[in-house]
């Protein structure tokens, strides 16, 4: 499996699937290995990954991180953590100054090969609504608040969540929730993932 992984991380990394629509042009961003056992599935790279081509290495993932209760140095172990972005590249700005969507190319045509790689995966975070949307179709008519609000009916080892940038302030001013029942329950399945229990031995007497 490594030697089939290493094949796939060359073949994303020199991708040009979407160059032309690029205006800082490709840089594929992906972090994690086989071994990874936490699968956080974002939107798109910021200027800032785009630029030191490192995910999250900006005030979202420090809020992030937060709400996983897990430091830099965990959060980029890459046996241990895994991200896919939903657009592997920096999408450019719109004319308000946000960041455009991922690139609707990108996922259907990467991630059901990566996901098929990473087989030691215990929980996974939809970290957005372009995740949550594509992840669980069934949600599209309905607000992401309402569906967000609905975190205990998915399976334990699924989370979904509001994207961690600036513009979230306020959502999690308006959801008070979140905070005081949802990251409590979220940060323990974290915990459970990274640091699965080891498999009691067989009783010798048998």
């Amino acid at each position: 499996m490594n030697e089939r992984f290493e094949q796939l991380l060359e073949e994303m990394r020199g991708c040009t699937l979407c160059a032309s629509h690029l205006p800082l042009g490709p840089r594929p961003l992906f972090l994690g290995r086989p071994s990874a056992r936490l699968l956080i599935i974002s939107q798109a790279p910021g200027v800032r990954a785009h630029e030191t081509a490192l995910s999250f290495n900006d005030r979202s993932g420090d809020r992030l991180r937060a709400w996983l209760g897990i430091g830099r140095e965990e959060f980029y172990d890459e046996s241990r953590v895994a991200i896919l972005p939903m657009g592997f590249c920096y999408p450019g700005r719109d004319e308000k100054g946000g960041d455009l969507p991922p690139r609707p190319e990108c996922a259907p045509h990467w991630h059901p090969r990566v996901r098929a790689l990473l087989p030691n995966i215990a929980l996974t975070l939809l970290a957005g609504g372009y995740a949550v949307r594509y992840y669980r179709p069934q949600e599209k008519t309905r607000p992401l608040s309402l569906t967000l609000a609905r975190w205990r009916e998915h399976a334990p080892d699924l989370f979904l969540l509001p994207h961690p940038s600036w513009r979230t302030t306020q959502w999690l001013a308006r959801n008070p929730w979140f905070e005081r029942e949802a990251l409590p329950e979220l940060r323990a399945r974290v915990r459970r993932a990274l640091n699965p229990k080891p498999r009691s031995a067989p009783c010798p007497c048998r």
